[in-house]
């Protein structure tokens, strides 16, 4: 990742002003869905790139040293190398973006990324993943906690309670607080998008959490997670931010994201919405746990022209 962002003031008088017009985001999300896709060998590139986006993600009570370990071999080679050979992409050091695990889980993946003789990024979620509901200094301690284990990048969730009332300063000044409590850790602030209530509330919790390096739907844990709609009202709100400030800010779906099919629905919609330029992994990610494993079938598919079977392309 690049240098992270370093934050803006906060400016309410803008805030105080934004209303969402709802029915538009919703015209523009179906075009998004309805829109047919690419096919055959521009296909089987934008799922090569799209594997490069992904947060490699496992956040369940059961995780251990052996399933963590395996997440990070998957990291390091998320396609069979005979289907990158056939596709004369072997060479290409292709990885997933970073791996996602929960901070008690973090010193599992530096050591079995560091084994695997690779610098991919280890995230931690943390600040009271996933409701955000415990008290601020134990949130704080647990960033600091999870950066000292080794963590590079840190997506934190927000209290959404300060959305849904309006305290928009204290919003701010916690997440203000997560920052600086990163260090030189880079900060996604997930805003769990199905609790926030109006794409209004969507819009202007956005533009508080600008103080981040990127700005992340969902947990993956609500009853809605991420959503075009949601997508849409974030990625204009880093756009105008970007036309404001001059701050390039990331953006994260998460969260149902599954099917090779909707990897390609959410690059178009980021290429679209903010051009070529937010297509890099410093600036886009997909957080998933198993949309690497449909995008190594399609790719399986492009190559023998038959599907496999799930044993012919097991997690490592």
């Amino acid at each position: 990742m690049s240098a992270h962002n370093r934050g803006t003031e906060l400016d309410l008088s803008w805030i105080s002003k934004i209303q969402v017009n709802h029915p538009a985001v919703l015209r523009r999300a179906e075009q998004i869905q309805a829109r047919r896709t690419v096919k055959k060998e521009w296909q089987a590139a934008w799922l090569l790139k799209a594997v490069t986006f992904i947060d490699l993600t496992t956040l369940s009570g059961d995780d251990t040293s052996s399933n963590i370990q395996r997440l990070c071999y998957k990291a390091k080679y998320p396609i069979r190398e005979d289907l990158l050979k056939a596709l004369n992409m072997h060479d290409k050091g292709i990885t997933t973006a970073a791996v996602c695990v929960y901070p008690a889980r973090v010193c599992d993946a530096v050591k079995a990324l560091k084994a695997a003789g690779c610098n991919i990024p280890v995230a931690s979620v943390a600040a009271g993943f996933p409701a955000g509901q415990t008290h601020l200094k134990t949130r704080l301690e647990e960033i600091r906690l999870a950066v000292e284990d080794g963590a590079t990048e840190i997506d934190v969730v927000i209290n959404r309670s300060l959305v849904l009332t309006g305290q928009w300063e204290a919003l701010y000044d916690e997440i203000r607080q997560f920052r600086k409590a990163c260090g030189e850790a880079h900060l996604k602030t997930i805003l769990a998008t199905g609790e926030l209530g109006t794409l209004t509330n969507v819009y202007k919790a956005s533009m508080i959490a600008m103080m981040a390096d990127f700005i992340k739907t969902s947990t993956g844990k609500e009853t809605v997670n991420a959503t075009f709609p949601v997508a849409i009202v974030m990625l204009r709100a880093i756009r105008d931010f970007f036309w404001k400030t001059g701050n390039k800010i990331g953006f994260k779906p998460a969260g149902g994201i599954r099917s090779a099919k909707d990897s390609l629905a959410w690059l178009s919609l980021v290429k679209e919405e903010l051009g070529d330029e937010w297509l890099k992994p410093e600036l886009f990610r997909i957080g998933a746990s198993t949309l690497l494993s449909d995008i190594e079938r399609q790719i399986y598919h492009h190559v023998t022209g038959r599907y496999a079977a799930y044993h012919d392309l097991p997690m490592s």
